[in-house]
């Protein structure tokens, strides 16, 4: 037989990635224990697991960031003991992460071609870029993600971009660089659903095109829309591989965390009768108009609508964040003024925002400077000094009432894990005693279990009276906790719907049609 199509052969038939008895240590933690997992060509695998359980630590290993301390990885049957970035690179592996690692001050043209130019170069970049070459290529890999690949959006800084955008260049910047194996972080984070419709189809596109995707998600709904194989973690160690079809979302769940969780509905509360915050024909100019609605004691209100809704803007408006410029908001019947989040903790208006990272912690502070920030007036002694007693005794009964995980207050934010993060952030509004919680996307990238802790302290808090505001487009998070939910489009309350009486697919479909209309 000829020797070239002997080796083609023998090429297709063995994985592209191999991990073989991978371990990872960190001070007093055993990230992964001897993990092994093989990824085929051409095929989707989701990376399943609760934060913490060492999903990141295998991404950063697979890409070159961090070595593994027992090992080894195996790509297209070269053994490496441990990689650079730049080797992963070369081998093809590209990583689209959580954080997009974009430059800012380039233009879109310009990152989606830079791991192409760093591969190619040894790491460097050349003084100018072929400019037409530079064009064609991110014209290619833009549209294939459904971006426009004319000059003048390939000219486009990345900071002028919002968000959800910024995502889709990243990814189309790992197709421009022809990758083989494409690794996702929580990639639809951001997007839309007619954006997350698009994504699957661009990676039944890669898949058709022989590239292995290894998809990091929380959101069990993409999985399956996706298909392929799931590996689920727990603790470092691999519990399952195989079809995700073949596992319901149950047992899936299962084996992330190690126990039950249910999947009925958390609401069990009844919703009493005064109201506690009234809003009345709020308006911001291009955000949202004529918003008007009443929040009950105890109640659970979510809101809901694609990212121009006006959804986000309301939330941060009632914060104090962005102030509504018209309108009327009135709380136990007296009304107020919301010009600064000063004036919203000051009335007892407590919000956790979406990005918790960049609005809402103080990552290199102690979990107990964080949990305080809001009620530092209220703990200075006769002399100025924040009471050092009061403060610890107010985050350590925060840490216990909210299971969050950690050793000790005094450690920093950033040692925990996401779910942990979000808790603490909840925690420092709790302080206030709020009469209204306002919470904003409170289990974006959050595992799970943490999700099923999150949803039982919604519930603890509305059973104290506390009106809650949920702002998601989670539909499953909106139907188990929320007594109502208002559908917001084009800056308007749209529609109201009982959530008890509500099916997921009835939601999903007026969410769908008021985008069409």
């Amino acid at each position: 037989m000829n020797q070239d199509v002997t080796s083609a052969r023998s090429h297709a038939a063995q994985p592209f990635l191999q991990v073989i008895g991978v371990h990872k240590r960190f001070t007093g933690v055993h990230a992964l224990r001897g993990v092994s997992l093989s990824f085929e060509r051409g095929q989707i695998y989701h990376l399943l697991g609760e934060n913490g359980c060492g999903k990141s630590t295998l991404i950063k290993i697979i890409s070159g960031a961090q070595p593994p301390d027992e090992g080894e990885l195996v790509i297209e049957g070269v053994r490496h003991a441990r990689l650079s970035a730049l080797e992963s690179l070369a081998a093809g592996i590209e990583t689209v992460y959580q954080d997009l690692s974009l430059l800012p001050n380039m233009s879109v043209a310009e990152n989606v071609a830079l791991t192409a130019e760093l591969a190619g170069h040894a790491g460097k970049l050349a003084r100018t870029f072929d400019r037409r070459a530079l064009a064609r290529t991110a014209a290619r890999a833009l549209e294939s993600v459904g971006l426009p690949g004319d000059a003048g959006f390939q000219s486009t800084l990345i900071e002028q971009l919002p968000l959800a955008t910024r995502q889709l260049v990243a990814i189309a910047r790992a197709i421009a660089s022809e990758a083989k194996f494409v690794i996702m972080d929580e990639p639809t984070t951001s997007l839309t659903q007619k954006e997350v419709d698009n994504l699957i189809a661009v990676l039944a596109n890669l898949r058709a095109q022989d590239v292995t995707v290894l998809f990091v998600s929380h959101k069990l709904d993409e999985c399956y829309a996706i298909g392929g194989e799931v590996i689920v973690l727990r603790d470092g160690q691999t519990m399952a591989q195989g079809q995700i079809a073949q596992f319901t979302k149950a047992q899936i769940s299962e084996l992330m965390t190690g126990r039950h969780l249910s999947t009925e509905r958390y609401r069990e509360g009844a919703v009493g009768q005064d109201v506690v915050l009234e809003v009345r024909g709020l308006a911001r100019s291009g955000q949202f108009s004529d918003v008007s609605f009443a929040l009950h004691a105890g109640e659970i209100l979510g809101v809901t609508g694609l990212l121009d809704s006006g959804r986000n803007e309301l939330a941060r408006a009632l914060a104090g964040v962005a102030p509504a410029q018209t309108g009327q908001v009135v709380l136990d019947g007296k009304s107020i003024t919301l010009r600064t989040p000063s004036d919203a903790k000051n009335h007892r208006i407590g919000y956790v925002p979406e990005d918790r990272l960049n609005e809402g912690l103080f990552l290199d502070k102690p979990i107990r400077d964080n949990v305080i920030t809001a009620m530092i007036s209220s703990l200075r002694d006769r002399f100025g000094q924040i009471d050092r007693t009061r403060a610890m005794a107010l985050s350590e009964q925060t840490v216990k009432d909210l299971q969050i995980a950690t050793p000790g207050v005094d450690k920093p934010v950033q040692s925990l894990s996401g779910g942990n993060q979000q808790r603490v952030l909840i925690g420092r509004w709790l302080a206030i005693d709020p009469r209204v919680l306002i919470l904003h996307g409170p289990t974006v990238g959050v595992d799970v279990g943490s999700k099923d802790i999150i949803y039982r302290i919604m519930q603890r808090l509305s059973q104290r009276g506390i009106g809650i505001i949920l702002i998601s487009d989670d539909l499953p998070e909106l139907l188990q906790n929320c007594d109502r939910i208002l559908m917001m489009k084009k800056g308007r309350v749209a529609n109201e719907y009982q959530a008890d009486t509500l099916s997921e697919a009835d939601l999903y479909h007026a969410l769908l049609s008021e985008a069409a209309a």
